[in-house]
């Protein structure tokens, strides 16, 4: 229960279906002492008091449990880590693979538990044979699967989500309303949660250090100096500080990151259209495919709110490939492909390579 609505209704339509509830609140933060601030970040004191709230109003047990040092190892190191190699990670998959689906979810069966239930917006549907499949919730603007798709066969069977029929957040704020929780209306969390104030790269100064560097194009030519390759993003345009404009006159976009040589590649913007993706480190959510080395056809979505496009994939020796039917824009190492037949997940890869769409004379 992390002390918002959904966790909170979740939890109240777990004890309505006759199951024997728990409300757990994870104490992520070394620093519990901060508050909320607006609505950034989560698991604040004021977050653990509404959770406790809520527990009591449901009539169920309530604890913390300190993740704090799982949490900065897996999560908070791993972010830093992931950074300071060049790439982009997504924190919040992490925190489901390794933290409420890996560390919560063992404690919680080594206790007599059977599930971890959660406030996500997703379903856990059964096929024709039984196998368990995660499946986009009916409320698209609020569906969640995209975060979920790190999930295992194994874990789904210990997983349940009781608001993925829900068609929309509205009428979940509605129903805690009328259950009487002092959350119905609470705004919903937003950024990265152990980075309250919302400002990545000036946070990441403080872990990574800002040497000076080289700005370059794709043929490896200076085309001026940056203070710290961490103070870029691929895709980003404004704040490069080159001094001499490209030779047919159109803005430069960053490419590339290279920590090793501390170097920042730009170029043009049709190189950030990608026709290709690929991932060593993949997993399938629910059943596999049968013979995952034959493409087959799929959708990729690879942004937690962005759109999923036409793609076929195939894994080969070393890693999960993904041609995509439409270009992508802008995607960097460390993002998440979450590939989907349909509304159902089917695995996911943390993107290693990209591809351009098209052959560059650059």
């Amino acid at each position: 229960m992390s002390g918002g609505v959904d966790s909170a209704v979740a939890a109240a339509r777990a004890v309505e279906m006759g199951h024997e509830v728990v409300g757990v609140h994870l104490a992520l933060s070394r620093m519990p002492g901060t508050l909320r601030t607006g609505s950034r970040g989560c698991c604040t004191i004021e977050d653990s008091m509404d959770a406790q709230r809520a527990a009591k109003k449901l009539g169920i047990d309530y604890y913390v449990w300190d993740f704090s040092e799982r949490f900065k190892l897996d999560v908070v190191d791993d972010f830093v880590a992931e950074y300071q190699a060049g790439r982009t990670p997504n924190p919040c998959m992490r925190c489901n693979e390794r933290i409420k689906f890996a560390a919560l979810l063992e404690k919680g069966l080594a206790l007599g538990f059977d599930a971890v239930c959660t406030g996500h917006y997703a379903s856990i549907l059964e096929d024709d044979h039984g196998n368990l499949e995660l499946h986009r919730s009916l409320a698209m603007a609020k569906d969640q699967s995209y975060v979920l798709g790190v999930l295992t066969q194994e874990q789904l069977k210990h997983s349940m989500f009781p608001l993925g029929a829900t068609a929309s957040k509205d009428l979940v704020r509605k129903e805690a309303a009328e259950r009487g929780l002092a959350v119905a209306n609470k705004p919903d969390s937003y950024d990265i949660c152990f980075i309250p104030e919302g400002d990545t790269r000036e946070w990441l100064r403080d872990f990574i250090p800002s040497d000076p560097g080289k700005i370059v194009d794709t043929e490896g030519n200076t085309l001026g100096e940056h203070d710290g390759h961490v103070g870029f993003t691929i895709g980003q345009r404004k704040g490069l500080r080159i001094g001499r404009p490209a030779a047919d006159g159109k803005p430069r976009y960053v490419l590339e990151i290279r920590p090793k040589t501390n170097e920042v590649v730009v170029g043009p913007e049709a190189a950030l259209q990608i026709g290709q993706l690929g991932g060593a480190r993949y997993s399938w959510c629910g059943k596999a495919p049968e013979n995952p080395e034959i493409p087959f056809d799929c959708e990729v979505q690879v942004r937690a709110h962005g759109e999923s496009i036409p793609a076929r994939a195939y894994v080969t020796e070393s890693e999960l490939v993904i041609d995509l039917l439409e270009p992508l824009y802008g995607v960097a190492p460390g993002q998440t492909a979450v590939l989907y037949l349909g509304t159902r997940v089917l695995g996911q890869t943390t993107i290693d390579r990209t591809k351009s769409a098209e052959p560059l004379n650059v």
